[in-house]
């Protein structure tokens, strides 16, 4: 199914409780507006069942069903936009005081007179916006989507209590890449791992890892890198991929290379200054370095012409690239000592071996004695390990599906025979498990995009941010948080993404996205303007229309100016990394911004604190790893604010007004470099109700 309608199908919902609210205000209407918002209520939950057949409709859809379901979304997006900007304008209704309740009554009418007339005005005209994209879906002849009841998508999904308990605890094991024994004895003999290093070559050598997308070169070349960095006096690992910004990779250098060695003003040095430096502090260090995902071979020159001309000590340099172009291109320049070595796709057997390795691991290692699918699902996988790993993810998720629905999904993929699997191929397994996916778990995977390619992601930032996003609720005894945490679990069974990291409690501290999925993710989401990246490591066309989640993913010159002409007026989410010198906050609308995520983020001074306080309903915002050592006492305006992260910064005391922000569930604190912690004031403490320390 080519239309994405997981996010769409979440943002109706969110609506309808809202407009539902609105409904519930006795007195925030204007006369004759309460008819129109019920209309709204009515039309968008039928629009909602609509958007509901077709996540289980098999069929693939036309264009003018697609333009359609487009309208829909946007208007969703404009109705929350405008009850969200007058909910903060318009005081609680005076009915629940009977003391003086005619006068009291009276006196609020005037006083919100002006935004209730606006509101009334904006509901009048999206009345008429929802009759006419009924009467144009009639006009043009969409037809209802066909709903199969024993279609393949077709299922009831259900997150029970004991499931979440069972995948909240995932010990991660790091295992050696499957079928590639053979490649890393012959790649570690060439970086001498197991020689001094006075018997080492003493000359800088590059080892290309080339081959198709998703057969395993990254992952060769991590487990090369992190068997190897010890031997070493420095080492750094940067992506750079086909949109890529010289100085952050430059910079992401430097920071490795250097950790113990902070610089504040990393961020402004030029392009000139910071290759300077990376030529000075490398020219007497024996350095390890992987350059993942090139391009071009005018990508690697200019990486090349960074690092030090000369070099005696043995250095060794990783290159990761799709074509074999760019991989014979940086083994060139010193082809009698430089590799090229090109991973192929795994044989049948090993083909077999990683597949049922990766369903055993999904299932917890439990119900090996189920009966399993036919060879038929690994087979059209070609020995490419994303295919293959993906598909055991869909595997482990269906267990109730008969070797004959296998055979028939396995058909319906390929109907053709095939020698080899193509760029095309791995699409069509990538859209297999997108739209095999629940409603809820499309949101959750479209979320991704907003983190850049290569990024470990914080399980926990993940989860809050979906809550906060309002992609979470409470549901069959769960909590929101418990749901999150559900959600995450069936994305790691389902293979879409991977644990990196866990605590010391055994659970997931942190995950990655494959570099094929994520680009799918991005393209998803792009298609249905779920989220915007700027400057992000794929070249993503802009969108036309409003935008309503922003992850600006670069600043450097390239690409600092990206949002300079961009109407910002309606972006509701905001997550920035790097640098904020080329972001104005004035160009979004207060009313409606709810999430923003800063972590990381340099140039943060005073005049942003003071402006993200008129952010009236904002509900996370994240300061970490910033450089501000102070929150203003306007933070008191938050208040709708229920997540604040100042973890990592030189804030130790937040002011007492805070006490006013009723509705703060977590507050993060606390500086492990500087080992202090942040205070919170005695006042403060005996405000807060629901808080999670």
């Amino acid at each position: 199914m080519e239309l994405v309608v997981g996010a769409s199908n979440t943002t109706m919902r969110s609506l309808l409780g809202k407009l539902g609210g609105l409904l519930a205000q006795e007195y925030a209407l204007m006369s004759g507006v309460r008819g129109d918002v019920q209309y709204i209520n009515d039309e968008l939950a039928s629009m909602q069942a609509f958007l509901r057949d077709l996540s289980t409709a098999p069929d693939r859809h036309d264009n003018r069903l697609k333009d359609w379901m487009k309208q829909i979304r946007d208007m969703g997006y404009d109705i929350e936009d405008c009850i969200d900007d007058f909910a903060h304008r318009i005081p609680r209704d005076p009915s629940s005081d009977f003391k003086c309740l005619f006068i009291r009554t009276r006196f609020y009418e005037l006083r919100t007179w002006w935004p209730r007339r606006n509101i009334a005005s904006k509901i009048a005209e999206l009345k008429v916006r929802a009759q006419q994209i009924g009467k144009r879906r009639r006009r043009y002849g969409v037809d209802n989507p066909i709903n199969l009841n024993n279609g393949p998508l077709v299922r009831a999904v259900t997150y029970e209590i004991a499931e979440h308990q069972l995948t909240g605890h995932q010990l991660i094991v790091t295992k050696e890449p499957v079928g590639v024994t053979a490649d890393m004895k012959k790649l570690e003999d060439w970086l001498d791992l197991d020689k001094p290093v006075e018997m080492c070559d003493k000359e800088r050598i590059v080892l290309s890892i080339a081959g198709f997308g998703g057969v395993g070169k990254t992952t060769i070349a991590m487990a090369l890198y992190q068997n190897a960095r010890d031997k070493f006096d420095c080492r750094a690992s940067v992506t750079v991929s086909q949109n890529y910004d010289q100085g952050a990779v430059l910079r992401m250098i430097l920071k490795q290379v250097k950790p113990h060695e902070s610089d504040p003003n990393i961020e402004g040095r030029s392009h000139s200054e910071l290759m300077e430096e990376l030529k000075t502090y490398l020219a007497e260090k024996r350095y390890l370095l992987l350059i993942d995902d090139i391009w071009s071979a005018q990508t690697w020159e200019n990486i090349r012409k960074c690092l030090p001309h000369n070099d005696k000590k043995g250095s060794r340099v990783i290159v990761t690239t799709r074509f074999q172009a760019v991989g014979s291109a940086a083994c060139s320049r010193r082809a009698e000592i430089n590799f090229l070595h090109s991973v192929d796709f795994l044989s049948d057997e090993e083909s077999k071996k990683l597949f049922d390795q990766s369903v055993s691991e999904s299932n917890n290692n439990i119900g090996s004695e189920k009966e399993l699918p036919p060879e038929d699902v690994w087979k059209i996988c070609r020995g490419l390990p994303l295919a293959i790993v993906t598909m055991a993810g869909i595997v482990a998720s269906n267990p109730r599906k008969s070797i004959k629905d296998w055979k028939e999904a396995c058909n319906s993929l390929f109907p053709e025979l095939m020698p080899s699997l193509t760029l095309d191929g791995v699409t069509r397994i990538l859209d297999y498990c997108y739209n095999d996916l629940p409603a809820d778990l499309r949101t959750c995977s479209l979320y991704l995009s907003i983190f850049p390619k290569g990024s470990k992601i914080s399980r926990k930032r993940f989860t809050r941010r979906l809550i906060a996003e309002g992609f979470v609720s409470e549901k069959q005894g769960l909590s929101d948080e418990e749901v999150a945490e559900t959600y995450f679990n069936q994305l790691i069974k389902r293979k879409i993404i991977r644990p990196v990291e866990h605590s010391s409690n055994g659970k997931i501290k942190s995950f990655q996205v494959h570099d094929m999925v994520l680009e799918y993710i991005v393209s998803k989401s792009s298609e249905e303007n779920f989220i915007t990246v700027v400057g992000g490591h794929w070249l993503v066309p802009m969108p036309t229309n409003k935008i309503r989640r922003l992850s600006v993913q670069s600043s450097g010159s390239e690409h600092g100016n990206s949002t300079k002409h961009m109407n910002l007026s309606q972006v509701r989410s905001l997550t920035m990394f790097r640098s904020l010198d080329q972001l104005h906050f004035h160009s979004f609308n207060n009313g409606i911004l709810q999430v923003l995520d800063l972590e990381g983020c340099k140039g943060l001074k005073e005049k942003h604190l003071n402006d993200m306080c008129r952010m009236l309903v904002l509900k996370y915002l994240s300061l970490r790893q910033t450089d501000i050592s102070k929150i203003p006492s306007k933070i008191a305006k938050l208040e709708y604010l229920e997540t604040l992260d100042l973890r990592e910064t030189n804030v130790t005391e937040l002011p007492k007004s805070a006490g006013q922000l009723k509705r703060i569930i977590n507050i993060f604190g606390g500086n492990k470099s500087s080992r202090k912690g942040l205070k919170l004031p005695q006042e403060v403490l005996s405000c807060f109700a629901s808080l999670h320390l």
